[in-house]
């Protein structure tokens, strides 16, 4: 069956050679006819698992189309061809033909088919490059930005804030959590605008940040509904511990179902931070002594000397 699919992905390849070819009375290339040729070839080679092969005839109908100014079909032969370097464990350079091909789509005017195949690419690369995979995510994010769908580019900042979490990149996650909060603000979905601000909570105060988590909280009392809803009252009281040192009251809010049940990352976090100074919680200051009246600060000094050395 292999070596069938094989030879009928060789025939497919002579074929188009020939398309290709010019002469005396054929000046220009028939690039239509070849493109669809190498594209035949490159199925039966999948079929027979020559991935390598299959991969060539890709690039090749994609050049084919690119001759022909047939841009999306060019965009869409790539993109194949990075799928079979994917088949072969070829991530980086899978996603690279996958990239090239987005933007091949975003120049053909279908920038919907360029973000998921920029999402795609993302997905393969997250477990081996996460630095790579963010950024994938975020161009995405992007594209579904200018064209003005905000629920999709919203889900893709997700991704990569998620990611930026995992990889401990709080800086940066912090501002890209407030991005998804500010489309969140702008579709007026408050419910997830909470539950953003305790995300960036725990992030600030992951970064020793305790100013900017303060002032997250502090600004989202503009948002309608946050001032009486429990992720505020909750996050005021983690902030009271936090500030007071008081690593049983933090441990207590983190460890509350609003807190456990939010994105596993997020969750993480929360069972995960500590407070400054070992959880040992600020002293009190002792009120001033009262000298008894009349009594003048040198008596008062040689009465604590007359018992410095014990009562005997």
């Amino acid at each position: 069956m292999a070596a069938q699919k094989i030879n009928e992905g060789l025939e497919h390849l002579a074929k188009a050679e020939k398309y290709l070819k010019t002469g005396f009375l054929k000046w220009k290339p028939d690039y239509d006819s070849a493109a669809s040729e190498y594209g035949k070839a490159a199925v039966a080679f999948k079929n027979a698992r020559q991935f390598e092969q299959a991969k060539d005839a890709c690039l090749r109908e994609a050049v084919a189309h690119e001759n022909n100014r047939a841009l999306f079909h060019a965009a869409k032969a790539y993109e194949q061809a990075g799928m079979m370097l994917k088949e072969m464990q070829k991530l980086p350079e899978a996603v690279q033909l996958i990239e090239k091909a987005s933007m091949m789509y975003l120049e053909n005017g279908t920038p919907d088919t360029a973000a998921m195949a920029l999402e795609r690419a993302g997905k393969l690369i997250e477990n081996v490059d996460p630095e790579k995979a963010v950024q994938l995510y975020q161009q995405t994010a992007n594209v579904f930005e200018n064209e003005e769908r905000l629920r999709q580019a919203v889900e893709l900042l997700g991704k990569a804030s998620r990611l930026l979490v995992r990889g401990r990149r709080f800086d940066e996650a912090a501002l890209s959590i407030q991005k998804e909060k500010n489309i969140y603000k702008e579709i007026e979905n408050y419910p997830t605008c909470y539950k953003k601000t305790i995300a960036q909570v725990l992030v600030h105060l992951h970064r020793s940040d305790y100013v900017a988590a303060e002032r997250c909280v502090r600004e989202s009392y503009s948002i309608p509904g946050f001032n009486g809803s429990e992720d505020c009252a909750a996050l005021e009281q983690l902030l009271e511990g936090y500030d007071q040192q008081d690593q049983d009251q933090v441990s207590e809010v983190c460890n509350s179902p609003l807190f456990k049940y939010m994105d596993n990352d997020y969750a993480k976090l929360g069972l995960s931070l500590v407070v400054p100074g070992g959880g040992i919680k600020k002293k009190a200051a002792a009120p001033p002594q009262v000298k008894p009246e009349g009594t003048t600060a040198t008596a008062v000094e040689e009465d604590e000397d007359e018992y410095a050395g014990g009562l005997c």
